[in-house]
């Protein structure tokens, strides 16, 4: 939803810097890793020791990794692989688990009970993606539903970023509207496939 109303203009923004990448040799596919691997690190080291706030705006800056390597990808004169895509595809389900497991692993140490709502939010955030491949496999296109990857990512940055500046309630309200918007996105999507079967 969100995506496809801000992609056009955020992609006319970053496509000459990922043109100035690709001519000075840097591939699409290790932008995702860089990326990657940058996210899954900060999100393990910043979010369990609780320092919220840093550790979210070093994830917004390096999760920027992740419009590049699509642009770049559209750029080269290759195009966008099937690896690359499928590279691309799982690194997003590996970073955006690694985000709530920072977050579980902090409220766990601390034994504090919203830790269960973030792990359903993880469960869904895993089967929202899931659900639209194995419709692709059937030849159902289902990419629709309230809270896609953008709109999640964003919900929960915000929340985790907001309540390291201490602003109070916000990570509980972020996370359960999170499992909230999920879980209703995965029954949208398994309704639109039972309309299409």
């Amino acid at each position: 939803m969100l995506s496809a109303r801000l992609k056009p203009a955020v992609t006319r923004v970053i496509t000459p810097v990922a043109a100035f990448a690709l001519r000075r040799g840097i591939t699409p596919n290790v932008v995702t890793w860089v990326g990657a691997v940058g996210v899954v690190s900060c999100a393990l080291y910043f979010y369990p020791r609780g320092n919220f706030f840093v550790g979210t705006l070093a994830i917004c800056i390096l999760a920027l990794s992740d419009l590049f390597d699509g642009t770049m990808a559209r750029l080269s004169s290759a195009g966008s692989s099937k690896w690359g895509g499928f590279l691309d595809s799982t690194i997003d389900r590996i970073t955006d688990s690694s985000i709530l497991i920072g977050v579980s692993i902090y409220l766990i140490n601390h034994d504090d009970q919203l830790s269960y709502v973030v792990l359903g939010t993880l469960v869904t955030g895993l089967l929202v993606p899931y659900i639209r491949a194995k419709a692709e496999s059937f030849g159902i296109d289902c990419s629709g539903g309230i809270a896609e990857r953008t709109e999640r990512l964003i919900i929960s940055l915000a929340a985790i970023g907001f309540d390291g500046l201490g602003v109070p309630y916000v990570l509980a309200i972020g996370m359960w509207v999170l499992a909230i918007l999920g879980s209703f996105t995965v029954i949208q999507r398994m309704l639109i496939i039972k309309r299409a079967i």
